[in-house]
Protein backbone atom coordinates (compact mmCIF):
# COMPACT_ATOMS: atom_id res chain seq x y z
CA UNK A 1 0.00 0.00 0.00
CA UNK A 2 1.64 3.39 -0.74
CA UNK A 3 1.15 5.97 2.14
CA UNK A 4 2.80 8.37 0.08
CA UNK A 5 1.30 11.70 -0.76
CA UNK A 6 1.54 12.69 -4.10
CA UNK A 7 3.05 15.55 -6.23
CA UNK A 8 0.24 17.91 -6.17
CA UNK A 9 -0.69 17.28 -2.51
CA UNK A 10 3.10 18.14 -1.33
CA UNK A 11 2.24 21.36 -3.80
CA UNK A 12 -0.50 22.07 -1.72
CA UNK A 13 0.89 21.37 1.21
CA UNK A 14 3.97 23.58 0.48
CA UNK A 15 1.83 26.28 -0.83
CA UNK A 16 -0.12 27.04 1.96
CA UNK A 17 3.26 26.52 4.33
CA UNK A 18 4.73 29.23 2.83
CA UNK A 19 1.37 31.31 3.31
CA UNK A 20 0.74 30.10 7.10
CA UNK A 21 4.78 30.88 7.97
CA UNK A 22 4.63 34.46 7.03
CA UNK A 23 1.23 35.35 8.25
CA UNK A 24 0.83 33.85 11.32
CA UNK A 25 3.33 35.03 13.43
CA UNK A 26 3.27 34.35 17.50
CA UNK A 27 2.81 38.12 17.33
CA UNK A 28 -0.19 38.25 14.46
CA UNK A 29 -2.00 35.41 15.92
CA UNK A 30 -1.85 36.97 20.07
CA UNK A 31 -3.54 40.27 18.44
CA UNK A 32 -5.65 38.10 15.93
CA UNK A 33 -6.92 36.18 18.85
CA UNK A 34 -8.01 39.51 21.01
CA UNK A 35 -9.61 41.02 17.89
CA UNK A 36 -11.86 37.67 17.20
CA UNK A 37 -11.27 37.45 13.81
CA UNK A 38 -8.57 37.30 11.17
CA UNK A 39 -8.22 41.06 8.85
CA UNK A 40 -9.05 41.09 5.44
CA UNK A 41 -5.68 40.39 3.54
CA UNK A 42 -5.55 37.37 5.44
CA UNK A 43 -9.21 35.54 4.34
CA UNK A 44 -8.52 37.09 0.67
CA UNK A 45 -4.81 35.56 1.05
CA UNK A 46 -6.39 32.13 1.61
CA UNK A 47 -9.18 32.37 -0.78
CA UNK A 48 -6.59 33.13 -3.66
CA UNK A 49 -4.21 30.49 -2.85
CA UNK A 50 -6.83 27.98 -2.68
CA UNK A 51 -8.92 29.21 -5.61
CA UNK A 52 -6.00 28.71 -7.60
CA UNK A 53 -4.84 25.46 -7.02
CA UNK A 54 -8.45 24.82 -7.53
CA UNK A 55 -8.69 25.93 -11.07
CA UNK A 56 -4.85 23.80 -11.84
CA UNK A 57 -7.08 20.35 -11.00
CA UNK A 58 -8.82 19.33 -13.65
CA UNK A 59 -11.56 17.67 -10.39
CA UNK A 60 -11.45 20.92 -8.10
CA UNK A 61 -10.77 20.72 -4.58
CA UNK A 62 -11.49 17.41 -2.96
CA UNK A 63 -11.83 16.76 1.03
CA UNK A 64 -8.55 14.95 0.97
CA UNK A 65 -6.85 18.16 -0.60
CA UNK A 66 -8.58 20.68 2.36
CA UNK A 67 -8.08 18.38 5.08
CA UNK A 68 -4.33 19.06 4.07
CA UNK A 69 -5.06 22.49 3.37
CA UNK A 70 -5.98 22.81 6.91
CA UNK A 71 -4.06 20.65 8.69
CA UNK A 72 -1.33 22.84 7.51
CA UNK A 73 -2.98 26.58 8.57
CA UNK A 74 -4.15 25.12 12.10
CA UNK A 75 -0.07 24.17 12.51
CA UNK A 76 1.11 27.07 11.05
CA UNK A 77 -0.71 29.17 13.26
CA UNK A 78 -1.29 27.25 16.37
CA UNK A 79 -4.98 28.35 16.79
CA UNK A 80 -8.37 27.48 15.49
CA UNK A 81 -8.89 28.96 12.43
CA UNK A 82 -12.36 30.41 10.32
CA UNK A 83 -11.35 28.08 7.42
CA UNK A 84 -12.59 25.28 8.35
CA UNK A 85 -16.19 26.58 8.85
CA UNK A 86 -15.84 28.63 5.58
CA UNK A 87 -15.40 25.27 3.61
CA UNK A 88 -18.22 23.15 5.88
CA UNK A 89 -20.27 26.05 4.88
CA UNK A 90 -20.06 26.25 1.48
CA UNK A 91 -20.46 21.96 1.69
CA UNK A 92 -23.43 22.62 2.82
CA UNK A 93 -24.45 25.45 0.67
CA UNK A 94 -23.84 23.30 -2.63
CA UNK A 95 -25.22 20.13 -0.98
CA UNK A 96 -28.64 22.06 -0.95
CA UNK A 97 -28.66 24.99 -3.11
CA UNK A 98 -28.92 25.15 -6.94
CA UNK A 99 -26.28 25.95 -9.36
CA UNK A 100 -27.50 29.42 -9.66
CA UNK A 101 -27.13 30.28 -5.68
CA UNK A 102 -24.61 28.38 -5.39
CA UNK A 103 -22.30 29.91 -8.04
CA UNK A 104 -23.37 33.34 -6.76
CA UNK A 105 -21.96 32.37 -3.80
CA UNK A 106 -18.80 31.00 -4.70
CA UNK A 107 -18.36 34.30 -6.83
CA UNK A 108 -18.73 36.60 -3.89
CA UNK A 109 -16.24 34.18 -1.70
CA UNK A 110 -13.66 34.40 -4.58
CA UNK A 111 -13.85 38.20 -4.70
CA UNK A 112 -14.33 39.49 -1.07
CA UNK A 113 -12.61 36.36 0.98
CA UNK A 114 -15.44 36.33 3.39
CA UNK A 115 -18.30 34.04 3.30
CA UNK A 116 -21.74 36.28 2.58
CA UNK A 117 -23.49 34.07 4.47
CA UNK A 118 -23.45 32.66 8.34
CA UNK A 119 -24.80 28.71 9.38
CA UNK A 120 -27.22 27.87 11.54
CA UNK A 121 -28.30 24.44 12.48
CA UNK A 122 -27.26 23.65 15.82
CA UNK A 123 -29.80 25.11 18.61
CA UNK A 124 -29.73 24.92 22.44
CA UNK A 125 -31.67 21.72 22.37
CA UNK A 126 -30.71 20.14 19.78
CA UNK A 127 -26.87 20.23 19.36
CA UNK A 128 -25.23 16.73 18.29
CA UNK A 129 -29.05 15.48 17.95
CA UNK A 130 -30.00 17.86 15.17
CA UNK A 131 -33.46 15.64 14.39
CA UNK A 132 -34.77 17.19 17.47
CA UNK A 133 -34.08 20.71 16.45
CA UNK A 134 -37.47 23.57 17.24
CA UNK A 135 -36.97 26.09 14.55
CA UNK A 136 -39.59 25.80 11.76
CA UNK A 137 -41.39 27.66 9.02
CA UNK A 138 -44.93 27.43 8.01
CA UNK A 139 -47.16 29.35 6.07
CA UNK A 140 -49.86 31.41 8.71
CA UNK A 141 -52.34 34.00 6.69
CA UNK A 142 -50.94 33.76 3.30
CA UNK A 143 -47.76 34.90 5.10
CA UNK A 144 -44.60 32.40 5.59
CA UNK A 145 -42.92 32.51 8.75
CA UNK A 146 -40.04 31.46 10.88
CA UNK A 147 -40.03 30.96 14.29
CA UNK A 148 -36.99 29.41 16.79
CA UNK A 149 -32.86 30.05 17.80
CA UNK A 150 -29.95 28.84 16.85
CA UNK A 151 -27.18 28.45 18.77
CA UNK A 152 -23.10 28.26 17.98
CA UNK A 153 -23.47 30.06 14.69
CA UNK A 154 -20.17 31.35 13.26
CA UNK A 155 -19.89 34.78 12.26
CA UNK A 156 -23.60 34.98 13.15
CA UNK A 157 -23.28 38.98 14.15
CA UNK A 158 -21.51 40.20 10.89
CA UNK A 159 -22.65 37.65 7.87
CA UNK A 160 -24.66 39.41 5.33
CA UNK A 161 -27.24 36.33 5.34
CA UNK A 162 -27.89 33.58 7.14
CA UNK A 163 -28.40 29.82 5.85
CA UNK A 164 -31.13 28.30 8.55
CA UNK A 165 -32.28 24.81 8.87
CA UNK A 166 -35.81 24.88 9.57
CA UNK A 167 -38.56 22.32 10.01
CA UNK A 168 -41.20 22.53 7.14
CA UNK A 169 -44.09 22.86 8.75
CA UNK A 170 -46.30 22.90 5.34
CA UNK A 171 -44.84 19.55 4.41
CA UNK A 172 -45.93 16.62 5.90
CA UNK A 173 -43.10 14.14 7.14
CA UNK A 174 -43.42 10.95 4.60
CA UNK A 175 -40.86 9.03 7.26
CA UNK A 176 -39.07 9.20 10.66
CA UNK A 177 -37.82 12.42 9.63
CA UNK A 178 -39.20 15.36 10.54
CA UNK A 179 -39.47 17.34 7.07
CA UNK A 180 -36.05 19.77 6.74
CA UNK A 181 -35.75 22.74 4.86
CA UNK A 182 -32.83 25.37 4.03
CA UNK A 183 -33.39 29.43 3.91
CA UNK A 184 -31.06 31.46 2.92
CA UNK A 185 -31.69 34.80 4.90
CA UNK A 186 -30.74 38.13 4.44
CA UNK A 187 -29.73 39.41 7.94
CA UNK A 188 -31.22 42.76 8.67
CA UNK A 189 -34.76 41.06 8.33
CA UNK A 190 -37.22 42.32 11.47
CA UNK A 191 -37.15 39.73 14.12
CA UNK A 192 -33.85 38.22 14.20
CA UNK A 193 -31.79 38.91 16.98
CA UNK A 194 -27.74 38.07 17.27
CA UNK A 195 -25.92 37.99 20.72
CA UNK A 196 -22.43 36.91 20.69
CA UNK A 197 -21.48 33.80 22.45
CA UNK A 198 -18.18 34.28 25.03
CA UNK A 199 -16.01 30.98 24.65
CA UNK A 200 -12.92 30.02 26.73
CA UNK A 201 -11.48 29.10 23.13
CA UNK A 202 -11.10 29.28 19.81
CA UNK A 203 -11.13 32.68 19.91
CA UNK A 204 -10.69 33.80 16.11
CA UNK A 205 -13.77 31.69 15.10
CA UNK A 206 -16.41 33.81 16.43
CA UNK A 207 -19.52 32.63 17.50
CA UNK A 208 -22.95 33.85 18.12
CA UNK A 209 -26.68 32.50 18.89
CA UNK A 210 -29.35 34.00 16.71
CA UNK A 211 -33.09 34.17 17.16
CA UNK A 212 -35.46 34.36 14.64
CA UNK A 213 -38.93 35.59 16.32
CA UNK A 214 -41.99 35.59 13.50
CA UNK A 215 -39.64 36.63 10.20
CA UNK A 216 -41.24 36.79 7.30
CA UNK A 217 -39.43 35.07 4.20
CA UNK A 218 -40.13 35.06 0.97
CA UNK A 219 -40.41 31.87 -1.01
CA UNK A 220 -37.25 32.48 -3.55
CA UNK A 221 -34.80 32.31 -0.04
CA UNK A 222 -35.66 28.69 0.06
CA UNK A 223 -32.93 26.38 -1.42
CA UNK A 224 -33.86 23.84 -4.04
CA UNK A 225 -30.85 21.81 -5.11
CA UNK A 226 -31.58 19.14 -2.97
CA UNK A 227 -34.29 17.90 -1.39
CA UNK A 228 -32.86 15.02 0.42
CA UNK A 229 -33.63 16.67 4.04
CA UNK A 230 -32.18 15.65 7.34
CA UNK A 231 -30.53 12.28 5.60
CA UNK A 232 -28.89 14.57 3.11
CA UNK A 233 -27.64 16.98 6.21
CA UNK A 234 -25.84 13.50 8.43
CA UNK A 235 -23.71 12.77 4.94
CA UNK A 236 -22.82 16.32 5.09
CA UNK A 237 -21.83 16.73 8.42
CA UNK A 238 -19.02 14.01 7.99
CA UNK A 239 -17.33 17.10 5.80
CA UNK A 240 -17.59 19.31 9.16
CA UNK A 241 -15.96 16.13 11.15
CA UNK A 242 -13.15 15.78 8.54
CA UNK A 243 -12.83 19.18 8.73
CA UNK A 244 -12.25 19.24 12.47
CA UNK A 245 -10.10 16.59 13.01
CA UNK A 246 -7.63 18.06 10.56
CA UNK A 247 -7.66 21.31 12.67
CA UNK A 248 -7.15 19.58 16.02
CA UNK A 249 -4.01 17.29 14.30
CA UNK A 250 -2.68 20.85 12.84
CA UNK A 251 -2.42 22.55 16.10
CA UNK A 252 -1.22 19.53 18.65
CA UNK A 253 1.48 18.92 16.13
CA UNK A 254 2.15 22.74 16.58
CA UNK A 255 2.27 21.61 20.38
CA UNK A 256 4.37 18.87 19.73
CA UNK A 257 6.78 21.37 18.08
CA UNK A 258 6.74 23.71 21.06
CA UNK A 259 7.39 20.89 23.61
CA UNK A 260 10.24 19.10 21.74
CA UNK A 261 12.26 22.93 21.42
CA UNK A 262 11.68 23.65 24.86
CA UNK A 263 12.98 20.33 26.17
CA UNK A 264 15.87 20.60 24.03
CA UNK A 265 16.74 24.24 25.40
CA UNK A 266 15.31 24.11 29.01
CA UNK A 267 18.02 22.90 31.49
CA UNK A 268 16.81 21.21 35.24
CA UNK A 269 19.76 20.07 37.70
CA UNK A 270 22.21 20.71 34.64
CA UNK A 271 21.14 18.79 31.89
CA UNK A 272 18.26 19.63 29.03
CA UNK A 273 15.03 18.29 30.14
CA UNK A 274 14.93 16.15 27.24
CA UNK A 275 17.07 13.90 28.48
CA UNK A 276 14.84 12.95 31.57
CA UNK A 277 13.29 9.49 31.39
CA UNK A 278 9.81 10.68 31.82
CA UNK A 279 10.07 13.58 29.39
CA UNK A 280 11.20 10.99 27.04
CA UNK A 281 8.24 8.90 27.62
CA UNK A 282 5.61 11.73 26.95
CA UNK A 283 7.44 12.81 23.93
CA UNK A 284 6.97 9.04 22.24
CA UNK A 285 3.68 9.17 23.53
CA UNK A 286 2.59 12.15 22.23
CA UNK A 287 4.17 11.21 18.56
CA UNK A 288 2.67 7.63 18.42
CA UNK A 289 -0.47 9.78 18.93
CA UNK A 290 0.09 12.57 16.35
CA UNK A 291 0.95 9.20 14.10
CA UNK A 292 -2.22 7.56 14.71
CA UNK A 293 -4.35 10.91 14.19
CA UNK A 294 -2.72 11.46 10.92
CA UNK A 295 -3.55 7.75 9.86
CA UNK A 296 -7.20 7.79 10.96
CA UNK A 297 -7.64 11.39 9.24
CA UNK A 298 -6.94 10.68 5.89
CA UNK A 299 -8.22 7.31 5.54
CA UNK A 300 -11.36 8.85 6.62
CA UNK A 301 -10.78 11.87 4.21
CA UNK A 302 -10.03 9.13 1.41
CA UNK A 303 -13.30 7.14 2.55
CA UNK A 304 -14.93 10.17 1.92
CA UNK A 305 -13.87 10.65 -1.57
CA UNK A 306 -13.41 7.18 -2.89
CA UNK A 307 -17.17 6.05 -1.37
CA UNK A 308 -15.94 3.25 0.50
CA UNK A 309 -19.29 1.11 2.27
CA UNK A 310 -16.86 2.02 5.79
CA UNK A 311 -16.97 6.23 5.28
CA UNK A 312 -19.68 6.41 8.23
CA UNK A 313 -17.54 4.26 10.31
CA UNK A 314 -14.42 5.88 9.23
CA UNK A 315 -14.77 9.67 10.10
CA UNK A 316 -17.05 8.70 13.30
CA UNK A 317 -14.35 6.22 15.06
CA UNK A 318 -11.71 9.66 13.74
CA UNK A 319 -14.06 12.13 15.68
CA UNK A 320 -14.21 10.28 18.56
CA UNK A 321 -9.93 9.54 18.47
CA UNK A 322 -8.87 12.64 17.02
CA UNK A 323 -10.24 15.73 19.31
CA UNK A 324 -9.93 13.95 22.62
CA UNK A 325 -6.10 12.95 21.70
CA UNK A 326 -5.01 16.31 20.49
CA UNK A 327 -6.34 17.50 23.48
CA UNK A 328 -4.38 15.22 25.36
CA UNK A 329 -1.19 16.01 23.17
CA UNK A 330 -1.64 19.58 24.02
CA UNK A 331 -2.13 19.09 27.60
CA UNK A 332 1.56 16.81 27.45
CA UNK A 333 3.21 20.04 25.97
CA UNK A 334 1.80 22.29 28.69
CA UNK A 335 3.37 19.80 30.94
CA UNK A 336 6.70 19.62 29.53
CA UNK A 337 6.60 23.76 29.36
CA UNK A 338 6.06 23.28 33.09
CA UNK A 339 4.72 26.98 34.69
CA UNK A 340 5.22 29.01 31.25
CA UNK A 341 2.90 26.60 29.45
CA UNK A 342 0.17 27.94 31.80
CA UNK A 343 0.44 31.48 30.43
CA UNK A 344 -1.24 33.17 27.55
CA UNK A 345 2.59 33.64 26.50
CA UNK A 346 2.73 29.99 25.53
CA UNK A 347 0.27 29.08 22.97
CA UNK A 348 0.48 25.13 23.94
CA UNK A 349 -1.99 26.58 26.30
CA UNK A 350 -4.63 28.13 23.87
CA UNK A 351 -3.85 25.19 22.14
CA UNK A 352 -5.19 22.78 25.12
CA UNK A 353 -8.25 25.55 24.76
CA UNK A 354 -9.14 25.34 20.94
CA UNK A 355 -8.80 21.11 20.59
CA UNK A 356 -10.95 21.06 24.29
CA UNK A 357 -13.29 22.55 22.08
CA UNK A 358 -13.41 19.85 19.19
CA UNK A 359 -14.36 17.44 21.42
CA UNK A 360 -17.81 19.44 21.20
CA UNK A 361 -17.77 20.81 17.48
CA UNK A 362 -19.39 18.29 14.90
CA UNK A 363 -20.93 15.94 17.07
CA UNK A 364 -19.17 14.92 20.95
CA UNK A 365 -16.71 11.70 22.16
CA UNK A 366 -20.07 10.60 22.94
CA UNK A 367 -22.72 10.85 20.03
CA UNK A 368 -19.60 9.21 17.77
CA UNK A 369 -20.30 6.51 19.86
CA UNK A 370 -23.86 6.39 19.64
CA UNK A 371 -22.87 6.18 15.86
CA UNK A 372 -19.96 3.81 15.86
CA UNK A 373 -21.17 1.15 17.97
CA UNK A 374 -24.13 -0.03 15.81
CA UNK A 375 -21.81 -0.06 12.89
CA UNK A 376 -19.40 -1.88 14.62
CA UNK A 377 -22.06 -4.63 15.33
CA UNK A 378 -23.31 -5.19 12.17
CA UNK A 379 -20.01 -5.47 10.65
CA UNK A 380 -18.77 -8.31 13.13
CA UNK A 381 -22.09 -10.05 11.89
Amino acid sequence: MDFALSDNQKNIIATFREFGESVFTPESVFQWRKDQGLPDEVVKGFVDRYFALDDQSPDGMGIMSQTLILEELCRCAGAALPFQNDLFNLQIMGGFADETVSSRVLDDYRQTGRLMFSLGVSEPNAGSDTMSMTTSVETRDGRLVLNGKKTYVNNGEYSPSILCAAIDKDTPSEDEYPSLSFWLIPHDLPGIRAVPINKIGQSMVPFASVSFDEVELKPEYRLRGHEGGFRHLFKMLEFGRVFTCAASLGMAQAAMEDAVANARVRKAFGVSIGQFQQVEQMLTDMEVSLRTMRSMLYQAAWAIETDQPDKRLAVALMKRYIPKTATEVASSAMQILGGLGYTDSARVSTIWQDCRGNQIAEGTDQIMVYISAPLIMKEYE
